[in-house]
């Protein structure tokens, strides 16, 4: 019966991942941080499961890290733990190094001087290619490809802190599997949600906004084409937009244009598993191999709820603009495909109406 360690094991992809390897029989130690505050709502599913234990701790401290690996002696570590907002790397940079580079680092060298037989996977991500991308004329899922991708080949450009400290990790995990043989693998994640996203991201910042707007429509028992307008609100006709619970803030975002590759969570959670399976360790692209800028991610929800012309529910604020914005991310997982036999079983499509449908209902309890 195998063990495995998952650091950020509250969060969307630890939760998912806690559930898989539950599934399959594993032991599963969840490492979440030293916090006055439970957050363990993703993990309803796995917090009474007798294989599932927590443990606290910070991916920060070597010695706490060093103690944790030294003490379980997993097979396989998944490390998932991050600052994993972009936008709060530039605010907080120093902490997001700490976690996001020397944290991998601390789990390579407790391996190599405790568990050299654990098998580390790493969570890289797109964001580390930044503006470069490949010019592929490839075959994937079953037709011919000529188009801007980034795949294995692809070097790195980040535009963050966020993905500096990333691409640290990345090569940290190389010169490990070089140097002292250790078994490290990354994922280079592209975009993934879930009803389990963080309302921080902007994927789950609209579906959310959607869900409370569906309500307050229905509890005034009015259609949105009867709302009066103005610059940040909407209110119901007959009042004034002072008068308390009968205005409602617009959704404000940033940059509409962007273009990224999403898949759904769980779809991804699947490659991790399948990437720690290897004879050999190895980098893989994960990816849908499609990209949809942020205008049709608002397309797809807002039609959900039968709103088709969205522009004027909608504030641009300038607040919401990357320092340094990253335009466009579409993923080539050939690779993944051919040699993991993994493929995302979800589409976009599918991914938005699931969301939506979560902060509906979520929202609709709260009434």
């Amino acid at each position: 019966m195998k063990t495995a360690l998952i650091t950020g094991v509250t969060g969307q992809d630890g939760s998912y991942l806690a559930e898989l390897l539950l599934a399959k029989d594993y032991n599963v130690i969840g490492l979440k941080r030293r916090s006055s505050i439970d957050n363990l709502t993703r993990l309803s599913k796995c917090i009474n499961h007798p294989k599932f234990i927590i443990t606290e701790g910070e991916v920060a401290d070597s010695g706490c890290v060093y103690d944790i690996v030294n003490k379980y002696q997993p097979d396989e570590i998944y490390n998932l733990a991050a600052q994993s907002h972009v936008g709060t790397s530039f605010e907080q940079p120093d902490f997001t190094f700490q976690v996001n580079a020397l944290g991998p680092l601390h789990f390579l060298e407790a391996i190599r001087r405790y568990s050299p037989h654990t098998r580390f996977y790493q969570a890289s991500t797109s964001e580390m290619f930044g503006k470069n991308y490949t010019e592929v004329n490839d075959f994937y899922d079953g037709r011919t490809v000529e188009a801007k991708y980034q795949n294995e080949e692809t070097p790195f450009q980040p535009q963050s802190p966020y993905a500096v400290a990333k691409v640290a990790a990345h090569h940290l995990v190389r010169i490990y599997r070089e140097a002292y043989d250790v078994f490290g693998c990354c994922g280079i994640l592209f975009n993934h949600e879930s009803e389990r996203r963080g309302e921080n991201f902007v994927t789950r910042k609209i579906t959310k906004w959607i869900g409370e707007f569906s309500v307050w429509i229905d509890r005034h028992n009015v259609s949105y084409t009867d709302l009066v307008f103005d610059n940040d609100e909407l209110y119901i006709p007959g009042r004034t937009s002072k008068e308390q619970g009968f205005q409602f803030p617009k959704l404000r975002l940033g940059n509409l244009e962007a273009r990224r590759d999403w898949g759904h969570a769980q779809d991804y959670v699947e490659a991790m598993y399948l990437m720690t399976q290897q004879e050999e360790p190895k980098d893989y692209v994960i990816a849908t191999g499609t990209t949809h800028s942020i205008r049709d991610l608002l397309d797809a929800a807002f039609k959900y709820i039968d709103i088709y012309e969205w522009e004027k529910f909608i504030v641009i604020d300038p607040k919401f603009y990357r320092p340094a914005e990253v335009e466009y991310l579409q993923g080539l997982p050939t690779d993944a495909i051919e040699s993991l036999g993994w493929k995302p079983q979800r589409t976009f499509e599918e991914l938005v109406k699931t969301m939506v449908e979560h902060d509906i209902n979520e929202s609709q309890k709260l009434e």
